[in-house]
């Protein structure tokens, strides 16, 4: 849908077009041209505004390169939080709709209850650690306050292409760290291939009590939406905007580095005080129609305009 091509073959197919991701692997020339394609057949654009730094590039220059296309593009903006709306005017002058992001978990899972168990497990998953994750300062760092911490349990998780020295994603130097660690009876440490859908709800609902974001740099996430999902707690950086999202425990990481006292005061914090912060299935469905009117009301503002202007 990307490729004007496709535009100008399938416009007919549809009314509004909208973005959310999907376009790393653009040019600024091909967003260019596709805007222009799109402007061609009358048709409005929506550019929901999750990433203002993208959490796989280490620079930040190709994601500025297309937001400058994209933003100034779009007929209207929608954004997750207000700080983001913020940035988008400073940067743009550009209005951006704050909407909440939808609920992650089925409305049927929402309200499972979570397990019982006498240990409080930190968790952090380094999934295949991508270019925002700060992993070793941040694991070590946890270690050291869990080790304070009586029936504190700091949990490890991390891919198995990690771990394969035939894969692009391969990190010896932290493998290395996390199994001496392991060893040492510090953590531990949990090396998988990628959750399914199930497993993830599982792991968040019954198996962890705080999930720890390492990111150094980002702007909103799916997974703290999860979390709060299934009542899952979080400890997340100050870099973004996560803590306009759902309520978490915030401390201070960002390109400059960790700010190690405050992750430790988080977790003390979130270990002491355990406060129940888990979406309920009558917020958040109230929560979904609100954004769906929003959605209808804004295709239909974009639509009665395309019309005018034709």
């Amino acid at each position: 849908m990307l490729d004007p091509e496709w535009v100008r073959q399938n416009h007919t197919i549809f009314d509004v077009f909208h973005l959310h991701f999907g376009f790393d692997a653009e040019s600024t020339d091909s967003l260019d041209d596709l805007v222009r394609t799109l402007r061609a057949v009358h048709k409005p654009i929506v550019y929901t505004v999750h990433d203002l730094r993208n959490p796989h590039h280490p620079d930040p220059t190709a994601h500025d390169a297309h937001l400058d296309v994209l933003i100034p593009a779009a007929d209207q903006l929608i954004t997750l939080t207000p700080g983001a709306a913020e940035v988008i005017a400073d940067r743009w002058g550009r209005t951006a709709q704050v909407l909440p992001h939808p609920h992650v978990v089925a409305l049927e899972d929402l309200e499972l209850p979570r397990r019982q168990r006498d240990e409080f497990v930190v968790g952090v998953h380094l999934k295949s650690v991508r270019s925002n994750m700060d992993c070793l300062p941040v694991v070590v760092v946890l270690s050291d306050v869990i080790a304070e911490l009586p029936g504190a349990v700091l949990r490890v998780d991390v891919h198995t292409e990690v771990a394969d020295p035939e894969s692009l994603h391969y990190r010896p130097e932290l493998i290395s760290w996390l199994d001496a660690a392991r060893q040492r009876g510090v953590l531990r440490l949990n090396v998988h291939e990628f959750f399914s859908d199930e497993q993830l709800w599982t792991y968040l609902r019954d198996e962890v009590d705080l999930s720890v974001l390492p990111y150094r740099f980002g702007t909103h996430s799916g997974w703290l939406e999860a979390c709060h999902d299934l009542g899952t707690l979080v400890a997340a950086p100050d870099c973004g905007f996560y803590a306009q999202q759902r309520p978490c425990f915030e401390y201070g990481h960002g390109d400059a580095g960790l700010d190690a006292t405050s992750l430790a005061t988080a977790v003390r914090r979130a270990y002491q005080q355990r406060p129940r912060w888990r979406a309920t299935v009558e917020h958040r469905l109230a929560e979904r129609r609100r954004v769906a009117t929003a959605h209808y009301d804004l295709y239909s503002q974009v639509l009665r305009a395309a019309s005018k202007s034709r």
